[in-house]
Protein backbone atom coordinates (compact mmCIF):
# COMPACT_ATOMS: atom_id res chain seq x y z
CA UNK A 1 0.00 0.00 0.00
CA UNK A 2 2.61 2.66 0.67
CA UNK A 3 2.90 2.79 -3.08
CA UNK A 4 -0.26 3.76 -3.61
CA UNK A 5 -0.70 7.19 -1.29
CA UNK A 6 0.01 8.52 -4.72
CA UNK A 7 -1.36 11.16 -6.48
CA UNK A 8 -3.97 12.86 -3.91
CA UNK A 9 -2.37 15.37 -1.39
CA UNK A 10 -0.06 16.11 -4.90
CA UNK A 11 -3.41 17.32 -6.47
CA UNK A 12 -4.90 18.93 -3.60
CA UNK A 13 -1.43 21.02 -3.08
CA UNK A 14 -1.58 22.03 -6.44
CA UNK A 15 -4.86 22.84 -7.01
CA UNK A 16 -4.51 25.02 -3.32
CA UNK A 17 -1.46 26.85 -5.08
CA UNK A 18 -2.60 27.77 -8.49
CA UNK A 19 -6.13 29.04 -6.83
CA UNK A 20 -3.48 31.47 -4.49
CA UNK A 21 -1.77 32.32 -7.14
CA UNK A 22 -4.58 33.33 -9.30
CA UNK A 23 -6.15 35.39 -6.54
CA UNK A 24 -3.10 37.43 -5.58
CA UNK A 25 -2.52 37.78 -9.69
CA UNK A 26 -6.40 39.38 -9.57
CA UNK A 27 -7.57 36.95 -11.82
CA UNK A 28 -10.97 35.57 -11.81
CA UNK A 29 -12.14 32.34 -12.54
CA UNK A 30 -14.16 33.27 -15.58
CA UNK A 31 -10.78 35.20 -16.85
CA UNK A 32 -8.60 32.56 -16.31
CA UNK A 33 -10.68 30.47 -18.38
CA UNK A 34 -11.34 32.90 -21.20
CA UNK A 35 -7.35 34.02 -21.37
CA UNK A 36 -6.48 30.07 -21.09
CA UNK A 37 -9.22 29.04 -23.46
CA UNK A 38 -9.83 26.39 -20.83
CA UNK A 39 -14.02 25.31 -19.30
CA UNK A 40 -14.71 27.33 -16.44
CA UNK A 41 -14.94 23.68 -14.85
CA UNK A 42 -11.36 22.64 -16.12
CA UNK A 43 -9.90 24.96 -14.08
CA UNK A 44 -12.22 24.61 -10.97
CA UNK A 45 -11.44 20.85 -11.02
CA UNK A 46 -7.81 21.44 -10.79
CA UNK A 47 -8.03 24.35 -8.28
CA UNK A 48 -9.95 20.79 -6.29
CA UNK A 49 -7.76 18.87 -6.61
CA UNK A 50 -10.11 16.23 -8.56
CA UNK A 51 -7.73 14.99 -11.30
CA UNK A 52 -4.39 14.91 -12.96
CA UNK A 53 -2.64 17.62 -14.33
CA UNK A 54 -1.04 18.01 -17.01
CA UNK A 55 2.82 19.68 -17.05
CA UNK A 56 1.64 22.36 -20.09
CA UNK A 57 -1.54 23.26 -18.27
CA UNK A 58 0.60 24.85 -15.17
CA UNK A 59 2.76 25.85 -17.12
CA UNK A 60 -0.09 28.36 -19.47
CA UNK A 61 -0.98 28.92 -15.66
CA UNK A 62 2.21 29.81 -13.90
CA UNK A 63 2.41 32.57 -16.99
CA UNK A 64 -0.90 34.11 -16.86
CA UNK A 65 -0.58 34.35 -13.57
CA UNK A 66 2.79 35.86 -13.30
CA UNK A 67 4.38 32.87 -11.24
CA UNK A 68 8.14 32.85 -11.11
CA UNK A 69 10.15 30.45 -13.07
CA UNK A 70 11.70 28.86 -9.94
CA UNK A 71 7.95 28.26 -8.37
CA UNK A 72 6.86 27.27 -11.56
CA UNK A 73 9.60 24.68 -12.02
CA UNK A 74 8.67 23.13 -8.38
CA UNK A 75 4.83 23.30 -9.62
CA UNK A 76 5.55 21.14 -12.74
CA UNK A 77 7.27 18.74 -10.62
CA UNK A 78 3.71 18.51 -8.63
CA UNK A 79 1.77 18.33 -11.99
CA UNK A 80 3.82 15.09 -12.37
CA UNK A 81 3.00 13.58 -9.26
CA UNK A 82 -0.45 14.01 -9.81
CA UNK A 83 -0.40 10.96 -12.41
CA UNK A 84 -0.32 8.50 -10.32
CA UNK A 85 -3.12 5.76 -9.86
CA UNK A 86 -3.98 4.83 -6.63
CA UNK A 87 -4.80 0.80 -5.81
CA UNK A 88 -8.63 1.95 -5.74
CA UNK A 89 -8.63 2.70 -9.36
CA UNK A 90 -8.81 -1.03 -10.10
CA UNK A 91 -12.63 -1.20 -8.39
CA UNK A 92 -14.04 1.20 -11.25
CA UNK A 93 -17.39 2.21 -10.21
CA UNK A 94 -17.24 0.04 -6.74
CA UNK A 95 -15.66 3.72 -5.89
CA UNK A 96 -18.05 6.70 -6.80
CA UNK A 97 -16.10 9.79 -8.21
CA UNK A 98 -17.41 11.49 -4.68
CA UNK A 99 -15.51 8.93 -2.52
CA UNK A 100 -12.35 8.78 -4.80
CA UNK A 101 -10.93 11.78 -2.81
CA UNK A 102 -11.36 10.78 0.48
CA UNK A 103 -9.70 7.04 0.18
CA UNK A 104 -7.25 9.19 -1.02
CA UNK A 105 -6.55 11.51 1.87
CA UNK A 106 -7.83 8.48 4.29
CA UNK A 107 -4.31 7.09 2.83
CA UNK A 108 -2.36 9.83 3.44
CA UNK A 109 -3.40 10.75 6.47
CA UNK A 110 -1.67 10.81 9.41
CA UNK A 111 -4.28 10.93 11.63
CA UNK A 112 -8.05 10.50 11.66
CA UNK A 113 -10.18 11.58 14.06
CA UNK A 114 -13.85 10.06 13.41
CA UNK A 115 -17.50 10.16 15.18
CA UNK A 116 -19.83 7.71 14.42
CA UNK A 117 -23.77 8.19 14.96
CA UNK A 118 -25.45 5.30 12.98
CA UNK A 119 -23.11 2.50 11.83
CA UNK A 120 -19.82 0.79 12.42
CA UNK A 121 -17.08 3.03 10.35
CA UNK A 122 -16.05 1.61 7.43
CA UNK A 123 -12.36 0.49 8.74
CA UNK A 124 -13.76 -1.54 11.29
CA UNK A 125 -16.35 -3.23 9.55
CA UNK A 126 -16.17 -7.03 9.58
CA UNK A 127 -16.88 -8.54 5.77
CA UNK A 128 -19.94 -10.28 7.19
CA UNK A 129 -21.21 -7.03 8.89
CA UNK A 130 -20.46 -4.73 5.70
CA UNK A 131 -22.70 -7.12 3.08
CA UNK A 132 -25.36 -6.98 5.93
CA UNK A 133 -25.67 -3.32 5.10
CA UNK A 134 -27.09 -4.14 1.49
CA UNK A 135 -30.69 -5.01 2.11
CA UNK A 136 -32.24 -7.26 -0.26
CA UNK A 137 -33.94 -4.77 -2.41
CA UNK A 138 -30.64 -2.98 -2.82
CA UNK A 139 -30.38 -1.60 -6.65
CA UNK A 140 -26.91 -3.15 -6.36
CA UNK A 141 -26.35 -6.64 -7.87
CA UNK A 142 -24.63 -9.62 -5.57
CA UNK A 143 -21.38 -8.62 -7.67
CA UNK A 144 -21.37 -5.16 -7.46
CA UNK A 145 -22.22 -5.49 -3.72
CA UNK A 146 -19.22 -7.81 -3.27
CA UNK A 147 -16.45 -5.50 -4.86
CA UNK A 148 -17.86 -2.67 -2.58
CA UNK A 149 -17.29 -4.73 0.32
CA UNK A 150 -13.78 -5.82 -0.95
CA UNK A 151 -12.52 -1.57 -1.45
CA UNK A 152 -13.40 -1.25 2.20
CA UNK A 153 -11.51 -4.68 2.91
CA UNK A 154 -8.63 -3.53 1.18
CA UNK A 155 -9.06 0.46 2.79
CA UNK A 156 -8.58 -1.30 6.10
CA UNK A 157 -5.24 -2.66 5.06
CA UNK A 158 -3.62 0.84 6.22
CA UNK A 159 -4.39 -0.08 10.00
CA UNK A 160 -1.77 -2.87 9.29
CA UNK A 161 0.79 -1.62 6.99
CA UNK A 162 4.40 -1.54 7.81
CA UNK A 163 5.53 1.81 5.87
CA UNK A 164 4.71 4.43 5.44
CA UNK A 165 3.00 4.13 9.25
CA UNK A 166 -0.21 3.54 9.76
CA UNK A 167 -2.18 6.44 10.63
CA UNK A 168 -3.66 7.31 14.35
CA UNK A 169 -7.27 6.23 14.46
CA UNK A 170 -8.99 8.00 16.84
CA UNK A 171 -12.96 6.38 16.72
CA UNK A 172 -16.27 7.56 18.62
CA UNK A 173 -18.93 5.82 18.36
CA UNK A 174 -22.15 6.54 19.57
CA UNK A 175 -23.60 3.68 21.88
CA UNK A 176 -26.62 3.17 19.05
CA UNK A 177 -24.21 2.31 16.51
CA UNK A 178 -23.63 -1.03 18.96
CA UNK A 179 -26.53 -1.85 19.70
CA UNK A 180 -28.35 -1.17 15.94
CA UNK A 181 -29.14 -5.01 14.91
CA UNK A 182 -27.23 -5.57 11.25
CA UNK A 183 -27.39 -9.00 9.71
CA UNK A 184 -28.42 -10.86 13.18
CA UNK A 185 -26.83 -11.64 16.52
CA UNK A 186 -24.14 -13.65 15.14
CA UNK A 187 -22.86 -11.20 12.64
CA UNK A 188 -22.83 -8.16 15.35
CA UNK A 189 -21.33 -10.46 17.78
CA UNK A 190 -18.49 -10.87 15.42
CA UNK A 191 -18.32 -7.52 14.89
CA UNK A 192 -18.20 -6.14 18.30
CA UNK A 193 -15.40 -8.93 19.12
CA UNK A 194 -13.78 -7.35 16.32
CA UNK A 195 -13.72 -3.68 17.72
CA UNK A 196 -12.53 -4.94 20.47
CA UNK A 197 -9.40 -7.32 18.75
CA UNK A 198 -9.36 -4.09 16.54
CA UNK A 199 -8.48 -1.54 19.80
CA UNK A 200 -5.70 -3.38 20.71
CA UNK A 201 -3.30 -1.31 17.94
CA UNK A 202 -1.41 0.67 19.65
CA UNK A 203 -2.79 3.47 17.13
CA UNK A 204 -5.94 2.54 17.27
CA UNK A 205 -8.39 3.92 20.23
CA UNK A 206 -11.82 3.40 20.08
CA UNK A 207 -14.62 5.32 22.77
CA UNK A 208 -18.08 5.07 22.85
CA UNK A 209 -20.58 8.35 24.10
CA UNK A 210 -22.89 6.36 26.28
CA UNK A 211 -26.58 7.01 25.34
CA UNK A 212 -27.57 8.21 29.00
CA UNK A 213 -24.90 10.90 27.78
CA UNK A 214 -28.40 13.20 26.29
CA UNK A 215 -27.98 14.92 23.53
CA UNK A 216 -24.61 16.24 22.54
CA UNK A 217 -22.69 18.52 18.98
CA UNK A 218 -22.64 15.01 17.99
CA UNK A 219 -26.04 14.03 17.75
CA UNK A 220 -26.61 17.50 15.68
CA UNK A 221 -23.75 17.20 13.03
CA UNK A 222 -24.11 13.74 12.18
CA UNK A 223 -21.36 11.17 11.21
CA UNK A 224 -18.12 13.18 10.05
CA UNK A 225 -13.94 12.41 9.89
CA UNK A 226 -11.11 14.91 10.29
CA UNK A 227 -8.19 14.01 8.58
CA UNK A 228 -4.70 15.62 9.81
CA UNK A 229 -1.71 14.96 7.56
CA UNK A 230 2.16 14.30 7.99
CA UNK A 231 4.96 17.12 6.80
CA UNK A 232 5.99 15.88 3.82
CA UNK A 233 10.41 15.97 2.42
CA UNK A 234 11.95 15.38 5.91
CA UNK A 235 10.18 18.33 7.46
CA UNK A 236 10.75 20.66 4.77
CA UNK A 237 7.55 21.09 3.45
CA UNK A 238 4.36 22.26 5.73
CA UNK A 239 1.81 19.32 6.59
CA UNK A 240 -1.54 19.82 3.95
CA UNK A 241 -4.40 21.72 5.89
CA UNK A 242 -6.64 19.60 7.64
CA UNK A 243 -9.87 18.54 6.13
CA UNK A 244 -13.33 17.58 7.68
CA UNK A 245 -15.13 14.40 5.52
CA UNK A 246 -18.70 14.42 5.94
CA UNK A 247 -20.96 12.35 3.63
CA UNK A 248 -24.61 11.44 2.58
CA UNK A 249 -26.61 9.56 0.40
CA UNK A 250 -25.54 10.71 -2.91
CA UNK A 251 -22.16 12.60 -2.17
CA UNK A 252 -20.10 14.40 0.42
CA UNK A 253 -18.40 17.59 1.89
CA UNK A 254 -14.87 18.71 1.56
CA UNK A 255 -14.61 21.07 4.57
CA UNK A 256 -11.18 23.23 4.96
CA UNK A 257 -12.01 26.56 5.30
CA UNK A 258 -10.66 27.72 8.89
CA UNK A 259 -14.28 28.33 10.43
CA UNK A 260 -15.80 25.10 9.00
CA UNK A 261 -12.54 23.17 10.77
CA UNK A 262 -12.94 25.06 13.88
CA UNK A 263 -16.36 24.05 14.20
CA UNK A 264 -15.64 20.40 13.98
CA UNK A 265 -12.82 20.91 15.91
CA UNK A 266 -15.22 21.75 18.72
CA UNK A 267 -17.40 19.07 18.03
CA UNK A 268 -15.18 16.89 18.32
CA UNK A 269 -13.95 17.68 21.72
CA UNK A 270 -17.55 17.73 22.77
CA UNK A 271 -18.13 14.11 22.18
CA UNK A 272 -14.89 13.29 23.12
CA UNK A 273 -15.29 14.57 26.91
CA UNK A 274 -18.73 12.67 26.89
CA UNK A 275 -17.16 9.57 25.43
CA UNK A 276 -16.23 6.87 28.09
CA UNK A 277 -12.27 6.02 28.18
CA UNK A 278 -10.94 2.84 26.58
CA UNK A 279 -11.05 0.47 29.25
CA UNK A 280 -14.76 1.55 29.83
CA UNK A 281 -16.09 1.38 26.13
CA UNK A 282 -14.11 -2.63 26.19
CA UNK A 283 -16.30 -3.24 29.11
CA UNK A 284 -19.89 -1.69 27.60
CA UNK A 285 -18.79 -3.45 24.47
CA UNK A 286 -18.17 -7.28 26.42
CA UNK A 287 -21.07 -6.66 28.51
CA UNK A 288 -23.03 -6.36 25.21
CA UNK A 289 -21.63 -9.33 23.38
CA UNK A 290 -22.83 -11.44 26.49
CA UNK A 291 -26.00 -9.83 25.60
CA UNK A 292 -26.05 -10.98 22.18
CA UNK A 293 -25.28 -14.35 22.99
CA UNK A 294 -27.85 -14.79 25.28
CA UNK A 295 -30.69 -13.76 23.69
Amino acid sequence: MADDLGSTVPRRQLGRLLRQYRTEAGVTLDAAAEALEYSRQKIWRIECGLGAVRVLDVKAMCELYGVSDELTEAMRGLAAETKSRGWWHAYGDAVPSWFELYVGLESAAAHLRRYDESLIPGLLQTRQYALGLYHPGSRLSAEERERAVEVRMQRQGLLTRRLPEPPRLEAVLSEAVLRRPVGGSGVMTGQLNHLLETSELPHVSVRVVPLAAGPHPGAVAGSFVILDFPATNKGRTPPEPSVVYSESLTGALYLDKPDELAAYENTWKGVAALALGEAESKEMIKRLVGEMRHD
